[in-house]
């Protein structure tokens, strides 16, 4: 006789079926019966955060890092509710994630209830699929189609657990089922890429530009692009797919790209975008005739004019639509690009050696010594703003190392739960959460997290007392420094991981900065890096136009207005930005 189980036992043998095996989330009444669920079965482990944000963001870079599910947990309304942005994070970066909220009893919806919420209404944007289990005869259907959802569609799901069903008793009427965890090849019709092969025969000047959707045809688009001497330039998110050493990659274009990148995707005949939705269309050329291949038919043609689109994945149109391809000779635009790109890298190498000892120091000097520094494979969490800009310049991503982070979504303070959920998948593994002061002290609570659960995490915080890429963007847009809504007061960092529990050091010195990346990986404990930089640091695009330049220059003359006039600030602006130019 099959042992009978309850809704939460029903719904932990679907995900563990699908390949979970943490559930990050801040506990409440509603997720009791689910967390004596967990108790009681050996295949889960719960993993206790401080904020259910940051639960969300956990559970995104396990299902990022492993191209499963990612899982998280949060009770009635409030706790339900700060999950949202960590799940809009997942969202937007395609990341399977299941979300378990608790929900008050049903003779008590729509009374005004103690801590009531519509998370139905909440959840929708969010949300691929909700499984709102109304009665236990739907927890093995439900469950089974938000799971699913989840894994093959790369969704955010939401399974809700009202407290008067939770601990009902399942009936047999399904006991066998079985979870589908492969997503299908998708292969366009065969006219369509004869098509493309034309595009591609009749250009010169070819260039390949490749997104997140390209990590399993590495291989693939490297031969193609050798084949038809054509550079290949990537998005952010695949960084830690191609690297400068892989033949004819030329790195990134756009607003932290290279002029080899930029050059590439604007100069060509033909553009061959794969597995990418980059966002940033005044990036992308007009006048090329442009090839998308993407899995996802709302991704063609979404951001520039296409001249042939294939509604297909990568690896399996690349397999019928490279034989389809005439090899080219004249390799002199590829070796053109990859000029610009390699004068550009050793630049960028130049700002990052610790001979640059101007104080406060410039942050690249901290991104470029954990790239040599670190192991080959390991995990990078990036957080927003600045901290994206030395990762992609002064970092190789190369071998087996993977970057996680809030790309699309582009929320502060994404960085150290990311990295929580990398190093609670395996702590064996190195993890570093590279964040600016200001999305570290966002998230800085779940710290003593890593230390509960003796994580080794590394984290370095880019210390400028300043939302550094904030300030940017207001004299990008005409607007004189404004010290009272971008400055921060922050304390030691490297004190307050002493405090939590774990270990630390302040860096204010370029001879400092090797010993301290090397104490950081040599650490069983939880390390921070109190990274003291300069607030005054460029962050310049590959190609910058008149009008740019003259924006800049008219907001110089407006903070030196604002200086005359008694704003002290101003002046202090100025020198630290003159100190970063040093």
């Amino acid at each position: 006789m099959a042992l009978k189980k309850n809704v939460c036992e029903v719904l932990l043998d679907n995900l563990h079926a699908a390949g979970a095996r943490q559930i990050f989330g801040v506990t409440g009444d509603a997720l009791n019966p689910l967390l004596e669920a967990i108790r009681r079965d050996d295949r889960f482990e719960w993993i206790a955060v401080r904020h259910e944000e940051n639960a969300a963001y956990a559970a995104y870079s396990q299902a990022a890092l492993s191209g499963g599910i990612g899982v998280c947990a949060g009770t009635v309304g409030p706790g339900a509710l700060h999950l949202i942005n960590g799940l809009y994070n997942a969202k937007r970066e395609r990341a399977g994630v299941v979300a378990i909220t608790g929900q008050i009893a049903h003779k008590e919806r729509s009374t005004n209830y103690h801590q009531e919420v519509n998370l139905e209404k909440m959840f929708d944007d969010v949300c691929g699929f909700q499984a709102v289990i109304n009665s236990q005869e739907q927890m093995p259907r439900l469950a089974q189609i938000a799971i699913q959802k989840a894994l093959i569609e790369r969704a955010v799901v939401r399974v809700e657990l009202p407290m008067d069903v939770t601990e009902k008793t399942v009936p047999a009427l399904r006991s066998r089922y079985h979870i589908v965890t492969q997503p299908s090849a998708i292969i366009p019709p065969l006219g369509e890429i004869e098509r493309a092969a034309e595009v591609i025969n009749k250009s010169k000047n070819v260039a390949i530009f490749a997104g997140a959707g390209c990590r399993e045809a590495k291989d693939a688009i490297i031969a193609l692009a050798k084949r038809i001497q054509a550079p290949v330039v990537h998005t952010l998110m695949g960084k830690d797919i191609f690297d400068y050493d892989d033949g004819p990659v030329v790195g990134m274009t756009g607003l932290i790209g290279n002029p080899g990148g930029y050059h590439a995707v604007r100069d060509c005949d033909a553009l061959v975008m794969l597995g990418t939705d980059f966002p940033y269309e005044w990036f992308l050329p007009d006048g090329p005739e442009i090839i998308q291949i993407d899995c996802r038919v709302e991704n063609i043609g979404r951001r520039a004019s296409v001249a042939v689109g294939l509604v297909g994945t990568v690896s399996e149109t690349l397999e019928i639509l490279a034989p389809l391809v005439h090899e080219k000779t004249d390799g002199k635009y590829l070796k053109l690009q990859k000029k610009r790109s390699e004068k550009w890298l050793e630049s960028m190498q130049q700002q990052g050696s610790v001979d640059n000892r101007t104080e406060p120091l410039h942050p690249q000097l901290f991104a470029k010594a954990v790239s040599d520094l670190a192991s080959e494979d390991a995990v990078i969490a990036a957080d927003v703003g600045e901290t994206t800009v030395w990762i992609a310049r002064q970092m190789r991503l190369k071998g087996g190392r993977r970057l996680v982070g809030s790309f699309n979504h582009g929320s502060l303070g994404s960085g150290l739960p990311s990295a929580l959920g990398a190093i609670a998948a395996d702590p064996r593994r190195q993890v570093w959460a590279m964040c600016g002061d200001g999305g570290f002290g966002m998230a800085m609570q779940d710290f003593i997290t890593a230390v509960r659960y003796d994580w080794p995490l590394k984290v370095l915080v880019f210390n400028n007392s300043e939302l550094g890429f904030v300030k940017m963007e207001m004299e990008v847009s005409g607007y004189a420094y404004n010290r009272d809504a971008t400055h921060l007061l922050n304390p030691d960092f490297a004190e307050y991981a002493k405090i939590c529990g774990g270990d630390g050091v302040r860096v204010e010195k370029a001879a400092d900065v090797l010993p301290a990346i090397k104490a950081a990986i040599a650490s069983p404990k939880p390390f921070i890096i109190d990274a003291i930089v300069s607030p005054g640091e460029f962050v310049m695009p590959p190609h910058v136009t008149v009008g740019q330049a003259w924006g800049f220059g008219m907001v110089k003359i407006k903070e030196g207005i604002l200086g005359l006039k008694g704003d002290h600030a101003q002046w202090e602006n100025w020198e630290l930005e003159i100190k970063a130019l040093l």
